[in-house]
């Protein structure tokens, strides 16, 4: 546990001095009683043999230091609920996806867990679908409508070329849709003019802001990682980070990979690690790898507990102060059914 004034627990060696302070009066107690010839009245003044009559005092030295921490603003650690609003699932479809390193294939894997990862999200969580092979498009609108969303997701259709950079601009697009972001414009029209691809258009006043820090929403990216057109995967990476916007990353497949064929064409298809490693840290996301249909299911089940809880460090200096009163008010209530009085 950390502390924002942590000078203040200095004031914790009042403690130890009540303490002393209070063993001190028993003493006095003692002395006084002696001088007096009744048994009963001896009793009396040391209020009683039991150990009743040291709970008050107990809860007060606690309600004291409960007092004494909150005074010095404590941070503890907790789970909350997280802020995001909208969680954008950006979901490859290109010829790849095909390889049956992962059983059935890729793609069917991908789908049944994308099922299962809609399930375990709370139901106030909207969720969009963008599907991408050599271009990129929206499957679906953000809905909390979950029956549309596998619905979108049973319609995939496997398309040659892999332009994972297109899949998390359009992301961005749907999660921003008044920032003016073109994907058109940043692919055929951008380099024509010299243009980064991270620039909105010059109507659109943007400022960057720290990776991460976009508590609204978040994509999660899946793929096997191998981009062969389109906006390059890492200048996309930099506008959601400029953005704010986390991306989870999910490889598919084996390291190695497998050849596949198609229509008299073969091609390698392996997973590029490298890249989606490099997403998920440009933009304070993380990295998963699936190398089989259970791997995926259980990356989707730990992506549902990430974006639906978070860890915060938050001041808890107010749980502190009510410890404290509740210390105190059993203390006071206690002395009074015992020695009707509060003292």
């Amino acid at each position: 546990m950390n502390f924002l004034w942590p000078g203040m627990l200095l004031l914790l060696l009042i403690v130890p001095l009540l303490v002393l302070f209070y063993l001190w009066l028993l003493q006095r107690k003692k002395k006084l009683a002696v001088r007096y010839a009744s048994l009963g009245l001896v009793k009396q003044a040391m209020g009683g043999a039991s150990w009743r009559r040291h709970v008050p005092p107990a809860l007060f030295l606690l309600a004291i230091t409960a007092l004494l921490l909150a005074a010095a603003r404590p941070l503890a650690t907790i789970v909350l609920p997280t802020q995001q609003e909208t969680i954008m699932l950006a979901m490859d479809v290109s010829g790849s996806m095909r390889a049956a390193d992962v059983k059935p294939n890729r793609l069917e894997a991908s789908q049944a867990a994308a099922k299962a990862f809609l399930t375990e999200l709370p139901r106030n969580v909207k969720v969009g679908i963008v599907a991408f092979a050599g271009s990129a498009q929206v499957a679906q609108i953000p809905t909390v409508n979950r029956e549309d969303l596998n619905s979108a997701i049973d319609r995939f259709q496997l398309q040659r070329g892999t332009a994972i950079g297109n899949g998390l601009v359009l992301s961005l697009a749907t999660l921003f849709p008044d920032a003016g972001i073109d994907i058109g414009n940043l692919t055929y029209g951008s380099r024509s003019r010299g243009m980064s691809l991270d620039q909105p258009p010059p109507t659109k006043e943007f400022t960057p802001v720290a990776p991460g820090s976009y508590g609204s929403a978040a994509i999660i990216l899946l793929t096997d990682g191998q981009r062969t057109t389109g906006i390059d995967s890492m200048e996309a990476a930099k506008m959601a980070a400029d953005r704010g916007v986390r991306v989870y990353t999910v490889g598919v497949g084996t390291i190695d990979g497998e050849t596949i064929g198609f229509e008299g064409w073969s091609m390698h298809v392996r997973l590029d690690e490298e890249t989606l490693k490099a997403i998920a840290h440009r933009t304070q996301g993380e990295y998963f790898h699936a190398a089989t249909a259970e791997d995926l299911k259980k990356v989707y089940q730990t992506l549902s507990s990430r974006v639906s809880v978070e860890k915060k460090e938050t001041e808890v200096s107010a749980l502190l102060a009510l410890l404290g009163a509740l210390f105190l008010i059993a203390g006071a209530g206690l002395s009074l059914a015992w020695y009707h009085r509060v003292a």
